[in-house]
């Protein structure tokens, strides 16, 4: 067995970045940035009014000193003129800072007769005003690579940038295998269950910008693996979900093997998840990295978690780095670890983390229930209520 590092690392040296394609502006959230962002402009592109009120020279803004009003600038129309002595521009949020002004009187701090305005008696120090290229400047960048966040969408459009080159997203064929699978919605015989993890894996592959495609569950025989493996043709990756033990039924390794794959690990020492196996597939198969994860539902799921979640990360031109870990106190003990990593099913809540009172790797309704995993490393010592554990949120 190895460590999950050096798993990790091992998959991350099959995992090389795609291509990449342009994609509009508005199809760019979620997507990795491959290349550099450029402002086409400044922004914003002038000095403008932070508040509503008057325009006008700031060394005149003293307390009960008139102005006369000579006109308005709002977002999207412009004062032409120039301020000079005794003059104000009556202006509003966003809009251009006329010539010759160099401060905004609050509106609240001025009375208003006809055309003309005097200063109250409650004047702050301004002097409001949002110098041009404050934000940023024409030739900026947004620098690449990136998982591009709403925020990110929002700043992108301020920069003029209508198209983007993002990475493609990676394409996984996920293979399920056992005699003992049905579909949902289907009728299971008396010794048959749910393919339930296919689906869970395949929302996680998704939220982590993959195109997923399910194949055909394969049986328990050599003759439906081959022709399931054959329909993977064209995929990047191969996750198989099921078969990867040393059992008489678990076929995936050695029929992987017959078609190329080069292995690159297999069982590594962490818990739930021990019996996964990676490696790259043969020519016939493209050479598509393939993972085969273990067939216990919660195996399969924290195993997705914490490889193939980072790896589809890398695939798309991201550093190369384990998903990330938060810390929280711990709110019951904790006894010693074994040699094992151990990924603990706990309840996220305000105070801390609550450890299940299960860690069995087929109860799925607690992993649903948990809202993180506590990383327990192997020989870790026995932990104490309020110590301060890491954990994989979820």
């Amino acid at each position: 067995m190895i460590s999950v590092d050096e798993a990790l690392a091992q998959l991350f040296a099959l995992a090389q970045p795609l291509g990449t394609e342009e994609v509009p502006l508005r199809e760019a959230a979620g997507r990795v940035l491959r290349e550099d962002a450029v402002a086409r402009r400044d922004q914003p592109p002038f000095a403008g009014s932070a508040m509503d009120g008057y325009a006008l020279i700031a060394e005149e803004a003293v307390v009960g000193a008139s102005f006369e009003v000579i006109g308005e600038s709002a977002a999207g129309h412009r004062f032409d003129g120039t301020v000079a002595a005794g003059q104000a521009v009556r202006i509003f949020t966003g809009a251009p800072i006329p010539d010759g002004a160099t401060r905004v009187v609050l509106q609240e701090d001025v009375t208003r007769e006809g055309d003309r305005i005097t200063l109250g008696e409650r004047l702050d120090t301004g002097p409001h005003i949002r110098a041009a290229g404050i934000d940023f400047r024409a030739g900026d960048r947004l620098t690449a690579p990136r998982l591009l966040r709403p925020a990110d969408v929002a700043l992108l459009a301020a920069m003029n940038a209508p198209r983007l080159t993002v990475s493609r997203r990676p394409e996984v064929a996920v293979i399920s295998t056992g005699d003992e699978l049905v579909l949902p919605g289907e009728d299971p015989g008396p010794d048959q269950i749910i393919a339930s993890n296919t689906f869970g894996l395949e929302a996680l592959f998704r939220a982590h910008g993959a195109t997923v495609r399910l194949l055909p569950l394969a049986r328990d025989s050599r003759a439906s693996l081959e022709a399931t493996f054959a329909l993977a043709s064209g995929a990047d990756l191969v996750v198989t979900i099921g078969g990867a033990s040393v059992g008489d039924h678990d076929l995936v390794g050695r029929v992987a093997a017959d078609l190329g794959m080069e292995q690159s690990f297999y069982k590594v020492a962490m818990r739930p998840g021990k019996p996964l196996m990676a490696g790259r597939m043969g020519a016939e198969m493209g050479g598509a990295m393939m993972i085969g994860l273990p067939g216990n539902p919660v195996s399969a799921m924290v195993c997705g978690h914490v490889f193939v979640a980072p790896v589809l990360r890398a695939l798309q031109g991201l550093p190369p780095a384990p998903a990330p870990l938060s810390r929280a106190p711990l709110l019951e003990d904790l006894p010693a670890n074994g040699p094992r990593a151990h990924y603990m099913r706990a309840l996220l809540t305000p105070e801390g983390l609550r450890p299940a009172g299960s860690q069995d790797s087929s109860l799925l309704s607690l992993l649903s229930e948990a809202g993180a995993l506590i990383m327990r490393p192997p020989e870790a010592p026995a932990a104490r209520a309020g110590e301060i554990l890491p954990y994989l949120p979820l």
